[in-house]
């Protein structure tokens, strides 16, 4: 994370100064932080939610800050403060069924990694914050369709697999003399 991105997350902080202080002592350390003044966090299932943060990057949509809570199972995705209206709207407006997700905005906290998390701390930044994130409806909507598409491709895999069997149940069916896709 920058210095930048510090100064900016830092700022939704009850004390700001405190928290910097916090963080330039124990970089690694998570912050709970008030959601609603300076961003809104959407958060989800995590393999929802490694979906979409996969498809959002891959098909180069915006997005700003993405962390990922290992224990609650969990990835937010930050968006800018009162977005939810248009987050709503756009995920309402999706043909297929909007995954399960909470809203944080004001009145809510979100505990989020600190500047420099190791790979096996509970709270890990997907993507940190580098600067204040620009702030439009892009976002919001990409998320929106981003969710509900990665949904309706992880429901579409679980029913391949129950449709379909795994690599070993296709062995032990061609070992006890059962056909076989190899001609």
């Amino acid at each position: 994370m920058t210095t930048r991105g510090i100064e900016w997350l830092s700022a939704a902080a009850d004390d700001p100064a405190g928290c910097r202080a916090a963080w330039a002592d124990a970089p690694r350390m998570p912050y709970a932080l008030s959601a609603g003044r300076f961003f809104d966090v959407v958060t989800v299932e995590q393999r929802v939610g490694m979906e979409t943060f996969d498809q959002l990057l891959r098909r180069g949509l915006p997005i700003g800050p993405v962390e990922l809570d290992h224990k609650a199972q969990r990835v937010g995705f930050f968006l800018g403060s009162r977005s939810q209206e248009t987050f709503t709207h756009y995920l309402m407006r999706e043909e297929g069924t909007p995954p399960a997700y909470r809203y944080l905005a004001h009145g809510s906290v979100v505990v989020v990694p600190g500047p420099m998390p190791m790979s096996g701390d509970r709270y890990q930044w997907l993507r940190a914050p580098t600067r204040r994130p620009i702030v439009g409806p892009l976002r919001p909507v990409a998320l929106a369709t981003m969710l509900v598409a990665s949904a309706e491709l992880l429901a579409r895999v679980d029913r391949y697999g129950e449709r379909y069997p795994t690599a070993a149940a296709l062995a032990h069916f061609a070992f006890e003399g059962g056909p076989t896709d190899a001609g």
